[in-house]
């Protein structure tokens, strides 16, 4: 409660930092200067939990360093197919490299707010998948986040088999992340990429060493936040039998 209550205050601290700092100047000046990543860091530090500026910064809530692998991998294929665990500024990111994401949210509220973004982009398919009404009886599909301690995630985390397809590319940055990596790898193309991000957490540790895909960690700055973290892309190895 008090680590929740630190962070709220500290976002709102930021934020009024920021409409101040756009009143005078200075958010002006580091947008103007925004294609050297140092001055990017610092303007987007003003856009935590702003989807809008998050969106105008254009750029997802990985480290920088991923952001820039997934961009080099996604010009190589600008048709990708991408489906992406829980929304937000990097859904439109995607949409503006990608043929079409589907995307998975969780949160009604942020569902609704997600709408009128997402409205420029056909590409884009936005699905609401609430927890489950009841239970899940494996605990694979139980929440580790304290905020969800007695719900399950079981019908979100099998949206992506629904859709019948395999995907180039999948995000894992939403709810439930080692039951989504669990059943994602088998919804992979067999050149395709996982990004699963806040690796820097290990309760996530198991989930990827188990998972049977080569991993690289991408340590590093993070766009609005003050601190290192870390995000990690997943690809199926050669003697792997996922989608072969």
């Amino acid at each position: 409660m008090i680590k929740i209550t630190a962070k709220r205050v500290y976002v709102k601290m930021v934020h009024g930092l920021g409409a101040i700092a756009r009143r005078i100047g200075i958010l002006g000046w580091l947008e103007r200067r925004q294609d050297r990543r140092s001055f990017h860091w610092v303007r987007a530090l003003f856009a935590i939990y702003d989807v809008d500026q998050m969106i105008a910064l254009d750029v997802p809530w990985w480290t920088y360093r991923a952001i820039d692998a997934v961009d080099q991998f996604l010009k190589e294929r600008p048709n990708a197919a991408v489906f992406e665990f829980g929304s937000g500024a990097s859904t439109i990111w995607l949409a503006r490299r990608a043929g079409t994401v589907h995307s998975t949210e969780h949160d009604k509220d942020w569902f609704d707010l997600m709408q009128s973004r997402i409205i420029l982009y056909p590409g884009i398919h936005l699905t609401y998948v609430p927890t489950d009404a009841t239970l899940s009886q494996d605990p694979l599909y139980h929440s580790q986040k304290e905020a969800y301690a007695d719900h399950s995630f079981e019908n979100y985390v099998k949206e992506i088999a629904k859709t019948g397809q395999k995907y180039d590319l999948i995000v894992i940055d939403g709810r439930a992340r080692p039951a989504c990596l669990h059943v994602a790898k088998n919804c992979l193309t067999k050149d395709g990429m996982i990004v699963f991000d806040n690796t820097k957490r290990q309760r996530y540790d198991i989930a990827i060493r188990q998972s049977g895909l080569a991993a690289t960690h991408l340590a590093g700055m993070t766009p609005s936040l003050p601190y290192r973290d870390k995000t990690t892309l997943l690809h199926v190895t050669p003697t792997d039998g996922h989608n072969v």
